[in-house]
Formats: structure tokens, sequence, C-alpha cells
């Protein structure tokens, strides 16, 4: 008859114990000095080796022939309770025998001496699923047991057992254990069953364990089942997972704001069969290894679940900021949550998709969040617009004509006209620039002029200027000053400086006043007002309320196009 692999190869001894050092060294020496406890408390989480190493003490506390503390298996008790014939050691599901009345037959049976062996072993397995009126009756005689009796208390919820209960036992806390003892363990399993498994395969069973040994056999024994080698590749199929390759490839696609992409590979991942709490999960901790590498780049490698290429982290971490991977992070972990009580599984989670790639359709407080980090983040960087899914781009042509404040009447023919437009360039479609006018005769060297710059401020379209336009087109706010080969723009405020002392807008007013002027103009900008200009000073146009408009309205296009 074939016997599942986790309980095939559970631990006979204490030195079999993986990733439990620090209680099974304890437990040798306190067995090899007779130092032993009357009762004991073994708290972890499930798969850790709990319920195993009490085996191994009940065991190691009667055993014949002992061995630097670990029971020797071939004596006549070993044995006796290794396979269930000695009543003296007795393993309890307190999750079935929780009631007051079986504890009280507990109690009653054992003060009696034991018949086989030296000592009488109670095993309480889940033992906080014990009523209060159990743990009562249980309570005098964990306090004051007679010699030959033991208790072994293995729970994984250590804050439902009772504070008297704790105070009375030594508390041995079991720890999850680590990937790479896990793996170590299934490549020996597999080695003398005779299992194909691969070292990527072995690595992978270890991260799904979660920290459990039995739930890493179990799923070695799942994987095994076809008889194939056990790869990442028949792991994934087996178990319907998504695979970090393609878990990798989502995140991308919502780092990216590419709704569509990420539906289709959603839509392709559960045409394979891959279950939607599965892709989330997957998705989760990606994320949280992202979100580990931002905060905590140097201390945090120890706690990543590893099992991604670190090219593709390294791409994803520089697309995601710690903000978002946060916001991600809380929409993922609430929609898993509530994925249980769904309805339609598959629609919840396109739903979570496209929350993610688009936050302002998010009208929650977490959404709401992540849309102010993300325009901080935009103005941080000077109002460059991210990479977004967008509609095709229109053809210039097509455009309506921008408006803007009114342009001054047609100068006279002695007097110069500025025409042009420097449009940004742009790396993805290269666009060559617009054919221009012919540079006019610059004004004289050596004085100052001011004529200039209404004829020379309107016809800065598109491109870089786009959102500063506003700017320069109003009087109030921005006067330029051209004097020789030098172009100083006198604001009003700071901020107007800070916008115009951009890298891109300077290069493109000095492309625009090498067009209209030649030579190699420089362009500075500074706060204040120009000095008095003497009779030749021009006359500025009246302020148009129109103004204030567009450069609220071009602020406020940026905001809404987040």
């Amino acid at each position: 008859m074939y016997q599942a692999l986790y309980r095939k190869w559970r631990p006979r001894t204490f030195d079999d114990v993986a990733g439990q050092d620090h209680i099974t060294q304890t437990l040798k020496r306190q067995t090899a000095a007779g130092r032993l406890s009357h009762a004991y408390l073994f708290t972890g989480t499930r798969g850790t080796g709990k319920t195993t190493c009490a085996k191994i003490l009940a065991r190691a506390v009667n055993c014949e022939h002992l061995q630097d503390g670990n029971p020797c298996n071939a004596c006549p008790a070993c044995l006796g309770i290794e396979n269930g014939s000695i009543l003296d050691v007795l393993e309890l599901d307190a999750a079935s025998n929780n009631g007051v009345d079986q504890v009280r037959a507990l109690r009653d049976e054992a003060v009696y001496t034991p018949a086989a062996v030296k000592k009488r072993v109670y095993i309480i397995d889940e033992a906080h699923m014990l009523t209060p009126q159990a743990w009562n009756a249980l309570l005098k005689i964990l306090e004051e047991p007679p010699p030959h009796l033991m208790f072994i208390l293995a729970t994984t919820e250590p804050h439902k057992v009772l504070a008297t209960i704790r105070s009375r036992c030594q508390q041995f806390a079991f720890k999850r254990i680590l990937p790479g003892q896990i793996a170590q363990r299934l490549a020996f399993v597999a080695e003398q069953e005779g299992i194909a498994l691969t070292r990527e395969g072995a690595a992978l069973l270890a991260r799904l364990a979660d920290g459990g040994m039995r739930d890493a056999l179990s799923l070695l024994d799942q994987c095994s089942g076809g008889g194939k080698q056990v790869d990442e590749k028949e792991i994934l199929d087996t178990l319907g997972l998504a695979g970090n390759v393609e878990t990798a490839a989502l995140m991308g696609h919502l780092a990216a704001r590419d709704t569509a992409a990420a539906l289709e590979s959603l839509g392709r991942l559960y045409a394979n069969g891959k279950e939607m709490s599965s892709v989330l999960g997957e998705l989760s901790a990606l994320a949280r290894d992202l979100l580990l590498r931002k905060t905590a780049p140097q201390g945090g490698t120890a706690l990543l679940t590893g099992g991604y290429d670190e090219a593709a982290m390294r791409a994803l971490g520089e697309q995601l900021t710690a903000q978002r991977l946060l916001y991600m992070l809380t929409v993922l972990q609430s929609t898993s949550a509530a994925l249980a009580r769904s309805s339609s599984r598959r629609t919840d989670t396109e739903l979570c998709l496209i929350r993610l790639s688009d936050e302002s359709l998010d009208e929650s407080p977490a959404g709401l969040s992540a849309r102010i980090a993300r325009l901080e983040e935009q103005l941080a960087q000077g109002f460059a617009s991210p990479p977004r899914q967008m509609a095709a781009p229109v053809p210039e042509e097509a455009l309506p004509p921008e408006e803007g404040p009114p342009l001054p009447e047609e100068p006279p023919s002695e007097e110069r006209e500025y025409a042009f437009d420097v449009p940004e360039p742009r790396t993805s479609d290269p666009q060559p620039l617009p054919a221009q006018s012919p540079p006019p005769v610059p004004p004289s060297a050596g004085g100052e002029d001011r004529a200039f710059w209404p004829a020379f401020a309107a016809g800065l379209r598109g491109g870089v200027f786009a959102s500063v336009r506003p700017y320069l087109t109003n009087p109030d706010r921005v006067t330029g000053v051209w004097n020789g080969s030098q172009l100083t723009l006198w604001t009003d405020t700071d901020f107007t400086r800070s916008m115009l002392s951009r890298p891109a807008v300077k290069e493109g007013l000095e492309k625009a006043a090498a067009a209209a002027f030649g030579g190699q103009p420089q362009v500075s900008v500074v706060t204040g007002r120009p000095p008095e200009a003497g009779p030749s000073a021009p006359t500025v146009p009246p302020k148009d309320p129109m103004d204030d408009l567009l450069a609220f309205g071009e602020l406020d296009n940026i905001t809404v196009s987040e």
C-alpha cells in the first residue's frame, strides 16, 4: 500500500528534524541528562515539526538504549510506541476530544503508573481547541502531576492557550523552515524515491511551501504523480500557477499602465487553467519583493521570496515608486480577501487589474492617495508626462487652432516679425522640424530691445512650450529683453521662474532666438521687473483676463490627464 511521502519520511530522531536546531539540541541535552519537564508546549505554524518532535521526545524518554539524547528506534519501547501497541503513550486530537468529559476521563486515567514503559506521555495536538471547562479540568494535574506523567501540547495558536497553562509548561516556538533547508531535504527524498527533481523545481517547491516541510513533501508527492521530470514548468502546470516569467510580464504591463495588454495576459492565463486567486497571490508576492527592495535595499534581501530574474526586478523597480507599490499591494490584498465570496472571480480580478493600471478609476481613499502621489511625482519631474495608454496622436493639420491672447496689430514693414514653432523632439516618433522663415535682422548691437517680445512669444507654440506658453504671452508675468547675444526673461514670481528655467524650455528658447537673431544666444531667467526702459520702450498691451484662465487650464489639463 502506497504511503504519502510526508508520512514515510517523517523524522525519527532529533538530528533528522530540519531547521529547528534551537529546539532539538535543547531537548537532546535534557533527555541525555534526565532533566525533563512534566509539561511541554510546542507552538508554531503548520508543518514545522511540532507533532514530530513530540513523538520523538515520547520515545526518547522511554528508550532503553538512548543514543546521545536520540531514541534508538530499535528497542521494544521505541518500536511499541512507534507502531501504537503501547497504550501508555497516547496522541489525542483536541479538535475532536475537546470536551470537559474527555479531559476528566484522561485525568482519571493519568494517575495510574505505566505498564510497559517508564513514563506515561499524553500528546495533545491542536491544544487551542480545548474548551475553557476542559482547560480548567486539566489545570490541576498539569500543576502537580505524578512523577510518571508527561504532557506535550502542540498548537498553531498559542494566544488561545490560557496563561495559567502556559506558565506551567516549557514553551518552544517552532520557526518557519528556510527555503534552502527545505530544498535540500526535498532533493534527498527525491533521490531516495527515484524522482527526477531538478534544482529549480526543488527551489520553487520550497518557496511554495511557505516554511512548512510537510507542505513541501505533499507538493512533491503531487507533482511527481505523472512520472515526468519535476521541473518548474511541470510544477506550475500541475498546481495551476502562473509562473514567475508570466507574473513579471503582467506586472510590467501594470507598471506601464497598459490596461489592454494586462487584460490579454490575464485572459491567456485563465484559458490555460490558472486560478485567479493564484495570479493575485503571485502578483502580491512580486509587489512585496519590489517594495522591500525599494524601502530596504540592503537588509531586506534576506526577506525576499526570490525566484525572479534580477534584470526584470531592476527594470520593474525603476518603473514603480514605493507609493504606487504600496497602493498595488493594498488593492491586491483586499481583492484576494474578497475573492472567496465572489460570484465571478475572473470579473473581480479584471476589475482589480484595471484599477491598478489607472488609479483615476479607483474612488477609494487608497486610489486618491495614489493619484496625489503620482501628481507629486509629475511636479518633481517638471510636468513631464509619464508613459501611459493614450489614443493615437492626431495629425497637427487636424488640430484646431490654438487660442491665446490677442496678438498685437500687424507691425509696419520696417519692424521685425517672428513666426516660428520649435517642437520638442520625440524619442519614440522623431519628426523633422517644420520649415522656418529666414531669421530676421537682429537688433542693433549694444542696446536693449523689448519691442520684439510680444510677437516672439506668440510664435512659441507646441512642443516644450505647451505648458508654459500662457506665462510667456502674459506681459504681467514675463517680459523679454534682448541685449546683443543675451535674452533675459524677467518673471513676476519664483514659481514662474522655476517653470521657465527647466532645461527643455531654455533649450527651446535658445533655438528660437537663434532662428530669429542668428548666432548662439544665451537665455537667462530672473525674478523681478526689468529696469526702466528709455524712450524707445515698447508699449505694453493691456492684460487680457483670458491669460489667467489659460494658465489655470494648462495646469488643470495636466492634472486631469493623470
